[in-house]
C-alpha cells in the first residue's frame, strides 16, 4: 500500500465513473492489444490486481468524470489476461463475475490497526468472520485477507501467542468451506508503522503454531523487500505457508519495471519454481497518466 493513499479509503470510491475507456491507440506499441496479450500469457503465474491501485481512472477528480467504470476495468483485466480483480467486497462481486473474472483476495472484517493480536478484539472478529467466509466460498472464491494488528506497545511474542488463539477458533469455519485465511505482512518501516507482522519469520511462527492448511500468509513482495530484502531464498524456505503475493515497486510502490530495485521476473522464476499455484496480484500504483498500459506492461515482466 502506498504510504500517501489508504488502501481502504481508495475502495470505498471504486465503484462510480461513466466516462467512456481511453482509446487504445494510444498505448505503447509494445503494450498494445489486450487480447493479443492475454493469449500469449504462460500460464505458470495466475495473474491478478488489486482494484484500489485505480483510483485515477474509477473516480471523479477535480471536477472532471471518471474514465471508466468498474464494470470496464474488469473486461480491460479480463482482456489481458488477468483472471482476478482483487481487494472487494461483496457489492463489487458480481461486477467481477459477470467479467469472468474471480475475487482471488476478498476482503475481510478486520483492518490493519485492529486485528487478532489482541484478546478482546477475538470475540468481535470471529463472528464476522465466521459469517464472510461462507459467502466467499459460495461465490467461488478462494481467499479472504486478515491482519495482526498494531503493536501499541505489546510484545511480539505475546501478539503472536494472542493472533494464534484467536485464529485456531476461526480455522474450522475455513476449513469447512474450504477458504484460505491471508494474514499479510506488511512494512512498518515507512507505511505500516507499529504494525506486528512485519516479518516472514513472525508470519511463519504463526501459521505453524495455529497448524492448518487453510491459515497462510499473504506475502506482499514491496513489503517483505522494505523490511528484510532476501526474498528468493525466504521464499524457498517458506513457500508452503504463503498462499498469496502482492507486488509493488520498491521504493514508492509504483510501476515494477526498471525505474525500481526488485529483479521481479527472477522472484517471479522462484516462486514458480516451488510449485505455486495461486494468484500472484499487482498491487502498485501507476504513476504514469496511462494506467492500463503499466498494468500491461507489469503482466508482462511477471509472466515467466
Amino acid at each position: 500500500m502506498n504510504q500517501n493513499m489508504s488502501r481502504r479509503s481508495a475502495l470505498r470510491s471504486l465503484t462510480g465513473g461513466t466516462a467512456a475507456l481511453a482509446a487504445a491507440a494510444s498505448l505503447p506499441n509494445t503494450l498494445l492489444g489486450a487480447e493479443e496479450a492475454g493469449a500469449k500469457l504462460k500460464g505458470n503465474i495466475h495473474h491478478s490486481v488489486c482494484l484500489w491501485c485505480y483510483g485515477s481512472l474509477l473516480n471523479s477528480q477535480r471536477g472532471n468524470p471518471a474514465k471508466m467504470t468498474f464494470e470496464d476495468f474488469c473486461r480491460e483485466a479480463a482482456n489481458m489476461g488477468l483472471q482476478s480483480v482483487e481487494l472487494l467486497g461483496p457489492s463489487q462481486w458480481p461486477t467481477v463475475k459477470k467479467a469472468g473474472l474471480i475475487c482471488a483476495m476478498c476482503n475481510g472484517p478486520d483492518n490493519i490497526s485492529y486485528g487478532w493480536n489482541r484478546l478482546d478484539h477475538h470475540d468481535v472478529l470471529l463472528p464476522k468472520f465466521e459469517k464472510a467466509i461462507p459467502e466467499v466460498a459460495e461465490n467461488g472464491f478462494p481467499n479472504i485477507i486478515t491482519f495482526s494488528g498494531n503493536r501499541n506497545g505489546m510484545s511480539d511474542e505475546q501478539g503472536l501467542e494472542n493472533c494464534v488463539k484467536g485464529l485456531k477458533r476461526l480455522m474450522p469455519t475455513a476449513e469447512k468451506h474450504k477458504v484460505v485465511v491471508a494474514l499479510e505482512l506488511l512494512n512498518s518501516k515507512v507505511d505500516h508503522k507499529d504494525y506486528m507482522a512485519d516479518h516472514t519469520a513472525w508470519g511463519v511462527e504463526v501459521c505453524k503454531r495455529v497448524g492448518s492448511e487453510r491459515l497462510k500468509l499473504l506475502y506482499d513482495i514491496y513489503h517483505m523487500q522494505i523490511m528484510e530484502g532476501d526474498m528468493i531464498r525466504t521464499i524457498r524456505e517458506n513457500y508452503q505457508y504463503i498462499g498469496h503475493y502482492h507486488t509493488g515497486g520498491v521504493p514508492d510502490r509504483h510501476e515494477i519495471d526498471e525505474t525500481q530495485e526488485i529483479n521481479y521476473a527472477a522472484v517471479m522464476r522462484a516462486i514458480v519454481a516451488t510449485g505455486y499455484k495461486g494468484y500472484v496480484s499487482q498491487e502498485f500504483v501507476p504513476k504514469r497518466p496511462d494506467a492500463l498500459a503499466s498494468l500491461r506492461q507489469a503482466i508482462g515482466i511477471c509472466d515467466v
